[in-house]
């Protein structure tokens, strides 16, 4: 194992702290728990928390700023936050109008984040929570009951966001990031496994000219094993199951998101994004938004996954709104 680190049970703190002194003008990194806040909070927004195992950044604390979130726990790598890190960090997402927890569906995930909340509403904070489920390569994995979060939560995370920055409730930002969830599907590839730091080793095996269709994040397996194919072929893979699930109709509006899983590098993602338009196209589609780039990884895996969100006007307006954090920024 190559990596750039040290101590690999020091490769979470070494790499929060440093990610603070370089975005020191955007966040707060508080470091005994462990958890990232917004440096300038907003007086009786909406605030919102997100959090999981490192490994997949710029998840979640690269999303911790103007229009997104308000503060971003960050576990282990691939293991979740536990509630004495998450309790504080939705005291200091809270502002005074109650605080959306966006959580990828992942059975530790799901519980800690639970015991989370009901501690924070004891109190005295009101907490709503959204379930991100767009994973539509299996419905149960080694980490999940029912699909997993994938790259939806990125998009979740934007439009919700941006819906606290102009000053909704907090029924109304969770009501939102719901219609999200509801909206949007994601597959996803790998091409190689990653190798988790303190394991040492990869944490599956693909032979030389093998990839893995529907891999999850944490490289769970996936739909099946296939030869490696051209990323055209690929690429038809990855939509046909999504468009299935979704079923948009012709003449809808979408946003699409090719995400690289942290070892792609763009011109290939770039290659995918070309013939996915084209696939979407062909099937009456308008696509509306576009996001391509390493925004949710599975540390140097390499591979991609697709998302697919069904727009309206206000996810269009919500999306479009300015953002200003360490991974994503427009319009300010």
């Amino acid at each position: 194992m190559k990596k750039l680190i040290n101590d690999p049970k020091d490769v979470v703190d070494e790499s929060v702290e440093g990610f603070g002194l370089a975005h020191a003008h955007l966040v707060t990194v508080h470091p005994d728990p462990l958890f990232v806040s917004r440096k300038v909070p907003k007086a009786g927004k909406v605030g919102l928390l997100s959090g999981g195992g490192s490994g997949h950044e710029p998840l979640h604390a690269g999303y911790v700023g103007f229009g997104m979130l308000d503060a971003a726990v960050p576990g282990a790598v691939f293991t979740s936050p536990t509630p004495d890190a998450i309790i504080p960090a939705t005291a200091a997402a809270n502002s005074g109008a109650g605080v959306v927890h966006i959580v990828k569906n992942y059975t530790g995930d799901v519980l800690n984040f639970e015991t989370a909340a009901e501690m924070a509403q004891a109190d005295g904070i009101e907490v709503r929570t959204v379930l991100v489920n767009d994973d539509v390569a299996v419905e149960d994995s080694l980490y999940t009951a029912g699909r997993r979060g994938v790259g939806g939560t990125v998009l979740v995370e934007k439009i919700a966001g941006a819906a606290a920055e102009r000053g909704d409730g907090l029924d109304a930002v969770a009501a939102l990031g719901q219609r999200v969830v509801d909206n949007v599907r994601t597959m996803g590839v790998a091409l190689s496994a990653c190798t988790v730091p303190h394991a040492g080793v990869p944490s599956f095996e693909l032979g030389g000219d093998e990839i893995e269709i529907g891999i999850g994040i944490h490289g769970e397996p996936g739909r099946h094993r296939i030869p490696m194919e051209n990323a055209d072929g690929i690429t038809e893979r990855l939509l046909e199951p999504v468009l299935t699930d979704l079923k948009p109709a012709a003449g809808e509006k979408i946003l699409l998101f090719v995400n690289g899983m942290g070892g792609t590098p763009s011109s290939e993602l770039y290659i995918v994004y070309r013939h996915a338009v084209k696939v979407l196209e062909a099937a009456g589609l308008v696509v509306e938004r576009s996001l391509v780039g390493n925004y949710i990884t599975s540390l140097e895996m390499q591979g991609c996954s697709i998302s697919v969100l069904r727009l309206d006007d206000e996810m269009t307006e919500l999306w479009d709104a300015p953002v200003h954090t360490p991974a994503l920024r427009w319009g300010m």
